[in-house]
């Protein structure tokens, strides 16, 4: 499939079936299953998996628009996580089973502990915030000891699951195992990085918050231009200017490193992650920080009515704020990479900038 067939059946799938009425009944907890099984028709699931795992095997550029209109248009679905857990999945070898999948990496922000291994691996413990968990009954997880295990989460007794959501009433579900029995174990097939589901789901995060910045910004110019005070539109003042642009200085810088980290990233195709981390870091430091400004400049645009439900607005400024803490926050990203950098020293800098690379690597323990 075209970069542009892609990019076309995104932007019709997704414009002509989310609107403020679907995105208020799923917020009542009602899961669009018909529009859910209209992106498997789409093809959008497997969209990087591998072509033996009956998956499209696209390039994470190839399938930007498709993580990017998940931001754009507000999407209530879980893409983008079973997008990566098929990608690892079919890397590995494993079936990729239908469905939704959710995806955990260990010991980030969890207490996962392993025992044994291949069909024998149990896990135990805790993980507090697993997008989508209520709506899947397959988990990816990625073990700290290196390999990845496909978990049955629904019809399991030993995985409990208490419904949670985060500042966009995602849910964000706390998900618990006792002692469950992998389905499938295998080695991590991207091993230069050691954390292949969290950088990977900072990666989609800074797509869908680049689509999300990029509609807030039409937001907030068009109600600029329509919003009329004094006898003239409120987009007069130049003050009011000033904040816009740099709202759309702040969209542009995080769109072009997210474009550089999806070139960076792997693919069936090519699984050279050499500087895979580097570019995930940037780009959700850059979008993390743009989300932090462009929630402020478009809810002072807007002023007290974009803070109403009855709003678009919030709709987007929600995922902004909820997507840049999810998979680390640009704070977190930002550490790792300085300290990386001054482990380098002066001599290592440039060449780690130019290479998108540091030779001490980017610890994400």
């Amino acid at each position: 499939m075209s970069d542009s067939m892609i990019e076309q059946s995104a932007a019709r799938l997704f414009s002509e079936n989310v609107d403020k009425g679907l995105l208020e009944k799923f917020e009542t907890g009602v899961f669009p299953d018909e529009f859910w099984q209209l992106a498997v028709d789409s093809g959008f699931p497997l969209a990087l998996a591998s072509e033996d795992a009956g998956g499209i095997g696209e390039s994470w550029a190839a399938a930007y628009p498709i993580l990017r209109g998940i931001g754009y248009w507000q999407v209530p679905l879980p893409l983008a996580e079973t997008m990566i857990g098929a990608q690892l999945l079919s890397m590995a070898g494993i079936d990729v089973p239908e469905g939704p999948i959710a995806i955990v990496e260990q010991g980030l922000d969890n207490s996962l502990t392993e025992s044994g291994s291949g069909t024998s691996l149990r896990l135990s413990g805790k993980a507090p915030r697993v997008a989508w968990a209520r709506h899947c009954r397959w988990a990816v997880v990625s073990l700290g000891a290196g390999g990845i295990a496909l978990v049955d989460i629904a019809g399991n007794e030993s995985a409990r699951i208490v419904e949670r959501t985060n500042h966009a009433k995602i849910p964000a579900d706390a998900l618990s195992f006792d002692d469950v029995r992998a389905v499938a174990q295998a080695a991590n097939p991207l091993p230069q990085l050691d954390r292949p589901l969290w950088t990977l789901g900072a990666l989609a995060r800074s797509a869908m918050i680049v689509g999300a910045l990029e509609w807030v910004l039409e937001q907030s110019v068009q109600y600029a231009n329509d919003r009329v005070q004094f006898g003239k539109p409120i987009g007069k003042n130049q003050a009011l200017q000033q904040q816009l642009a740099l709202l759309a200085g702040d969209v542009a810088a995080a769109r072009m490193a997210t474009l550089v980290a999806m070139n960076d990233a792997p693919s069936p195709g090519s699984t050279d992650c050499s500087s895979t981390v580097f570019s995930a870091a940037v780009a959700k430091i850059r979008s993390g920080e743009a989300a932090t400004r462009a929630t402020s400049i478009a809810h002072q645009v807007h002023g007290a009515i974009g803070f109403t439900y009855e709003h678009m607005l919030n709709f987007g400024t929600r995922r902004l704020w909820a997507w840049r803490e999810e998979f680390g926050s640009d704070s977190w990203w930002a550490e790792r990479l300085g300290r990386a950098a001054i482990t380098g020293r002066s001599a290592a800098f440039w060449k780690g900038l130019t290479q998108r690379r540091f030779e001490a690597g980017i610890r994400t323990a």
